[in-house]
Order: structure tokens, then C-alpha cells, then sequence
């Protein structure tokens, strides 16, 4: 057997909540065979392939697979455009933007994640000889511990601006957890920085539509914990100007039609908050 194969039959496919990090990337592979796609991500069917694939999820990207394609590029024209010499990813997942983005020169990410993701992560990418277009740098810890000491020994600098990213995170989180996570990016951000994230309102949570979305993660000990009923003002108490783009007019913006699971005619008053913001104290 030759050490490409060994390699594969090596690495651990991510389980638990971990697995979602499957889910996205699955998302977008199919948008990378779309002949007008939002973006390119050829990494993303490797990572895919070598976590075996995620059709045990079918039914979840289904269900938001479009949302998780637009949402991909409003995160990826966020960082682009904040242009921040660090970028932080949290809960990076399979996210390959370190490989796929064109980032200004001088630029360093930070990927933070659970060690075992990381580890297969790792492991898929040096099979596919995979080249970073910044500085890289992968930060295996767990976001409920004390991530902000492991970030800063790999090199980081709370001085220097940066462009954090919490994509698909909070609504995972228990709000404690959740608070404890924002406490620190504020803390670590200098005047300038931006942030970028994802959360969702109680309405939203409590849709039927997501009833077997909460019981599939449950099996996956991945369920929802908290939500956010105006994330301008919770970001604004931990300094941060903020504004929302809503999925609608993000659908608009790229002439693609608005995901069921976030058109207001289909699931009123539920919303997924996508939310950028300005560190200004």
C-alpha cells in the first residue's frame, strides 16, 4: 500500500458536533460544480471525500444548503474587504479560505479548532499538497477553554487589528459559553477591528421546519443552545458598531433566489442573523 493510501486510512472522519463541519463543506462542493458559482472552493470536495462523504446529512443540506452557499460569500467579502493584517477563524471546520481567498499581502489567519478536526484537517490537505495563500497558522484548541492564551503563543497580536470570523458557532454554544467567546474577541481587538458571525433568533430555533434539523444534531450531541433577538444591540454592550445584512437582500445582491429556510414568507418572523461590525471602543 502506498503512503497516499496509508494516509487516508489514518485519519479519523470528524464526528459529534464536528461532523457539521462536514456539512458545510459538502455545501459548498456543489456550488464549486456550478458552472456561475458565488465562489471557488476546490478543496472542498477532497475534504469531503476524506471525511466520507456527508450523506448522512442530506436532509440538513437540503434543507440550507443555498443559505450556507450565500453566507459563504457574504463571510468571504466581509474579510476581504476589512483587509485586517490578522484573521482569525473560530471554529474554522474544513474551511479552506486560508487556500482559496487572495488575501493582501502580509496577511496571517489563525484557525482555531477542536485538535482532532484540526489533526484530520491537516491530514487531508498535506495529501493534496495544498498551498496556503497567506501566512497560515492552526490553533488546535477548544473554544470553551482558554483559547485566548493558545492564540496568542501561536503568534498573534491583540494590538494589531483583525478581521474575526464566527461563522455557524453561537447557536451551539450555551449563552454563558457564548458571552464568555465575545468577551474575549472584544478583548482582543484592537480600535478598527471587524467581526463577522452568524446567530439566529428564538423564532427561528422554534421553527417546524427545523424540527428535524435539532433532532438530527441532538443525535450528534450538536444541538442548539442559545439564540439572540437583536444582535446590533448585544454586539453594541461589547463595543462593537454593528449592522445586519438581511438574507433577502443577500440573495438579491448575487440574482439568486432566497432559501426557503430564510424568506420571511415561508417562515416570517424567524431570522438567521448575518451581522458585521466595527470594534469601536
Amino acid at each position: 500500500m502506498g503512503d497516499h493510501n496509508l494516509k487516508r486510512v489514518l485519519q479519523r472522519p470528524p464526528v459529534g458536533v464536528a461532523r457539521t463541519a462536514v456539512l458545510i463543506a459538502a455545501a459548498r462542493a456543489t456550488e464549486q460544480r456550478q458552472l456561475h458559482r458565488l465562489f471557488d472552493d476546490p478543496l472542498a470536495e477532497v475534504l469531503v471525500e476524506a471525511a466520507g462523504s456527508a450523506n448522512d446529512l442530506t436532509g440538513v443540506r437540503t434543507l440550507a444548503g443555498e443559505h450556507f452557499v450565500l453566507r459563504t460569500r457574504y463571510f468571504d467579502d466581509q474579510l476581504l474587504t476589512s483587509a485586517q493584517p490578522q484573521v482569525v477563524l473560530m471554529a474554522a471546520g474544513l474551511d479552506t479560505r486560508a487556500f482559496r481567498l487572495n488575501w493582501p499581502p502580509g496577511t496571517t489567519v489563525y484557525e482555531l479548532d477542536l485538535p482532532e478536526l484540526i489533526e484530520f484537517k491537516e491530514d487531508a490537505l498535506h495529501d493534496e499538497r495544498a498551498k496556503p495563500t497567506c501566512e497560515r497558522v492552526v490553533v488546535p484548541c477548544d473554544l470553551r477553554d482558554d483559547w485566548a492564551t493558545a492564540l496568542i503563543h501561536a503568534g498573534f497580536d491583540p494590538k494589531r487589528p483583525t478581521a474575526w470570523l464566527l461563522e455557524g458557532l453561537f447557536m451551539f454554544l450555551p449563552p454563558d459559553d457564548g458571552e464568555w467567546v465575545l468577551h474575549w474577541v472584544s478583548a482582543l481587538s484592537a480600535r478598527g477591528s471587524t467581526l463577522a458571525l452568524e446567530h439566529v433568533n428564538r423564532a427561528f430555533r422554534e421553527l417546524p421546519q427545523m424540527r428535524a434539523v435539532q433532532q438530527r444534531f441532538d443525535t450528534m450531541d450538536a444541538g442548539w443552545r442559545s439564540d439572540v433577538e437583536d444582535p446590533v444591540a448585544w454586539l453594541g454592550g461589547h463595543g462593537w458598531q454593528a449592522g445586519v445584512t438581511h438574507p433577502v437582500d443577500l440573495a438579491a445582491s448575487h440574482e439568486r433566489p432566497v432559501p426557503a429556510i430564510t424568506d420571511p414568507r415561508k417562515v416570517g418572523d424567524a431570522r438567521i442573523w448575518l451581522a458585521s461590525a466595527v470594534r469601536t471602543a
